[in-house]
């Protein structure tokens, strides 16, 4: 099993070096993945994604595991596991509300319904806190849900591997004109993490333009359920005036 510090960096290199969020080294980051190895510089480097690692530790907390950073911790997280059913709403909520709403104080109540009703999952954040949703709401489309599919971490199945690029054919996402849903698969061009075999006919995650892992079938079917439930909490929020908030 790969250790989980070097799931988390794989999931995390691409905004990383997008520099959306982080440590300014992603050049160290890949070198840890194409390593495999962890060592206590890589949960270091961890503990600075702020976006990232205070909900890694509430799904630690809430379901006493020690490490935010334990395998399976990181896989509720990027890609989904029963773990995220553990962490309790009222916890979840009072989570969500401390670390945003300074940000859009006016919100307070819309923001613990959405948290109320979501789980500690990457997709949550995506889809129920990122900035570019409420510009959806302002007749704003091409951008945002490019970011928005972009930032998801979405699943597909491999159709060709050349020379470290892919060609994935999985659902995108596309607004409606009054929500967010996902489509038919199409094909997308991504480059593979180091140190990570990849084959035709594999089911695998991608984040931004980078493919992060290889998905068993309880995996894939985890990612899909915890995708569309959280579509399913911003779509029924999407017509509010949530408020726009800063990516944490």
């Amino acid at each position: 099993m790969t250790p989980g510090p070097i799931v988390f960096a794989r999931y995390a290199y691409p905004p990383n070096a997008l520099g959306f969020c982080g440590p300014d080294d992603s050049d160290a980051l890949l070198e840890y993945i194409a390593a495999g190895t962890a060592d206590a510089g890589l949960v270091e480097m961890a503990k600075q994604f702020d976006g990232m690692w205070p909900y890694l530790t509430l799904i630690a907390q809430a379901t006493r595991r020690s490490d935010p950073l334990d395998a399976a911790v990181v896989e509720a997280y990027w890609v989904g596991n029963r773990l995220l059913e553990g962490v309790p709403a009222h916890l979840f909520a009072t989570h969500i509300v401390d670390r945003f709403t300074a940000r859009a104080p006016r919100h307070e109540t819309e923001l613990a319904e959405l948290a109320l009703a979501g789980r500690a999952h990457h997709n949550f954040h995506v889809f129920s806190v990122y900035p570019w949703v409420g510009l959806l709401r302002h007749g704003q489309v091409d951008q945002p849900v490019r970011i928005l599919d972009s930032c998801r971490i979405r699943w597909g199945r491999v159709r060709s591997v050349h020379s470290g690029q892919v060609i994935v054919d999985g659902p995108q996402l596309y607004w409606t004109g009054t929500a967010l849903a996902l489509g038919p698969p199409s094909p997308q061009i991504v480059r593979v993490a180091p140190n990570l075999a990849v084959a035709a006919g594999d089911t695998v995650a991608m984040h931004w333009d980078w493919l992060c892992d290889v998905l068993t079938v309880r995996q894939a079917k985890a990612l899909r359920h915890y995708t569309r439930t959280q579509l399913d909490v911003a779509n029924r929020t999407l017509a509010r005036p949530v408020a726009d908030l800063v990516l944490g």
